[in-house]
């Protein structure tokens, strides 16, 4: 594998290498988070760290067995990896535009394969492949490229794979597909998914839907059933990735940083975030850690990265957290 060239700024680097938390000097686009404690959750003085930036994403975020993370960048067609030393390599390349990855217990790697569908991505340039829902690794399949009626997937967004060879995914609403392709509805009706994620005993698929977390029991076979809402983001919203700890608490991604929910539902805080965040996941020693893409990156200027009028900003930066919790060591997320 070979190190990539992330084109971190010189102001990020620069940051980096002082070891100054986010809270002692914040960097252009960045905003003031004051984290409040959380019992058994995050304790009160600790800090976000930057620990990697780049013009294009970073999204779909894992926890890998090293401590460290992959993660999917749509616009370079690859998955890439940062080791628990800080490295960055390219794990898997060619991913048809993958947007978002998951990792079972087994080694595969799954990924939403956005193919076309990136403006940004000139290796795709003027291709018609549809979208699909694969395997990329330890051997490529494809799992899925159109609906149960035969009707394309659309712009496929997150995904989290069951530990049976299939995986739940998000395209609007929110789909099933099983380790032989066959594609099921969740939820395809009053619903604006985003992210999708199991509990800690896979009983229960938690999907977003804009200002609340929906949950679905599922069955044996992998369908699901008993739509109802699980809890909701305290008001805020933007609800997008998410992530669970070994005591069931469900993290979730929103406009204003990452909000806790209990098992049972209730909103047990917010922690704020230097930026807006997308996705996240546990890592690091004990998975103590919470590593967290966010949207923004500072430029060459010292300035918050833009782009012209028109042109759709992928810049990002990955920070991370110390956390009391532990995230859930059944399953990479």
């Amino acid at each position: 594998m070979t190190k990539t060239t992330t084109l971190i700024s010189a102001l990020a680097a620069s940051f980096l290498l002082s070891g100054h938390a986010q809270a002692q000097s914040l960097l252009a686009g960045e905003r003031e988070t004051d984290i409040t404690p959380i019992p058994g959750v995050v304790a009160d003085g600790v800090a976000w760290e930057l620990i990697w930036a780049d013009f294009v994403t970073a999204d779909g975020i894992v926890g890998m067995p090293d401590g460290g993370v992959i993660f999917a960048q749509e616009q370079t067609d690859t998955i890439r990896r940062i080791a628990a030393d800080g490295t960055e390599h390219v794990v898997i390349a060619g991913t048809g535009g993958a947007g978002s990855v998951s990792l079972d217990n087994d080694g595969r790697v799954y990924a939403v394969e956005r193919t076309c569908t990136e403006p940004f991505n000139e290796d795709l340039a003027g291709c018609s492949e549809l979208t699909r829902i694969s395997i990329l690794s330890p051997e490529r399949k494809v799992l899925a490229r159109t609906f149960a009626d035969g009707s394309p997937l659309g712009r496929p967004n997150d995904l989290i794979a069951d530990g049976k060879g299939g995986a739940y995914f998000t395209a609007g609403g929110a789909w099933y597909v099983d380790a032989a392709g066959a594609v099921s509805t969740v939820a395809d009706e009053d619903i604006r998914s985003n992210g999708i994620m199991l509990s800690p005993d896979g009983r229960t698929l938690y999907v977003t839907n804009v200002t609340e977390v929906l949950a679905f029991d599922v069955n044996e076979d992998g369908t699901t059933s008993n739509r109802r809402v699980f809890g909701t983001l305290d008001g805020d919203d933007g609800g997008d990735g998410m992530a669970v700890d070994s005591e069931g608490r469900l993290y979730v991604t929103g406009n204003a940083g990452v909000h806790v929910l209990s098992p049972q539902g209730e909103h047990l805080g917010l922690i704020p975030t230097p930026r807006r965040p997308i996705t996240l996941a546990f890592s690091g020693p004990e998975k103590r850690t919470l590593y967290v893409p966010m949207m923004g990156a500072v430029g060459p200027d010292g300035k918050p990265w833009s782009t012209p009028e028109g042109i759709r900003n992928t810049a990002m930066t990955i920070y991370t957290l110390p956390m009391l919790s532990q995230g859930y060591q059944g399953r990479p997320k």
